[in-house]
């Protein structure tokens, strides 16, 4: 178990640093709801085991970026929900596109929220809400400083809400 905690933080720190770097961008068209399918696959187990669904409301929509920082984005988000959902909760996924034809893709779930005094340090590295928990069942507290800076590469930002809600236009 140490050998692999000590395997997702290096990995997550190799993610984080490469987030980071200055480096041309391949950006083309990347299909929303086909990386949101891959993602939810790859976290089926871990949800099934905790008998977490999901809910998807997301139209065919294409958003222009980076295809794996983009399935980085959704799949750190996701991660983070089946953590903090309980037994037997819903993930609500979806997409909208506003008035000025703008995207904000969101994540809810049924989880606990972030109290609001936390929220404006989410993005910060290594920081974690419950520093109770050990980094076997909370994380390394890179997903969402990774989230941050892809998202800076994407000229986008992430909003997240006390009642356990990510939002990113």
């Amino acid at each position: 178990e140490n050998t692999l905690s000590l395997q997702k933080l290096i990995e997550d720190l190799l993610r984080y640093h490469q987030t980071r770097a200055v480096e041309p961008a391949t950006v083309g068209p990347v299909h929303l709801p086909d990386v949101v399918r891959r993602v939810l696959r790859e976290h089926k187990l871990a949800a099934f085991a905790r008998m977490v669904t999901f809910e998807q409301q997301l139209e065919p929509v294409q958003v222009s970026g980076e295809a794996d920082k983009v399935r980085t984005i959704v799949d750190n988000l996701v991660s983070n929900a089946i953590r903090y959902t309980p037994d037997g909760g819903t993930i609500t996924l979806g997409w909208a596109v506003d008035e000025e034809g703008r995207g904000a893709f969101s994540v809810a779930d049924t989880g606990i929220g972030i109290a609001a005094e936390h929220i404006p340090r989410l993005t910060e590295r290594f920081y974690r809400v419950d520093r109770s928990r050990s980094r076997a069942t909370g994380g390394t507290g890179l997903g969402l400083a990774i989230v941050k800076h892809v998202l800076l590469r994407h000229q986008a930002e992430l909003d997240a809400k006390p009642n356990s809600f990510f939002n990113l236009s």
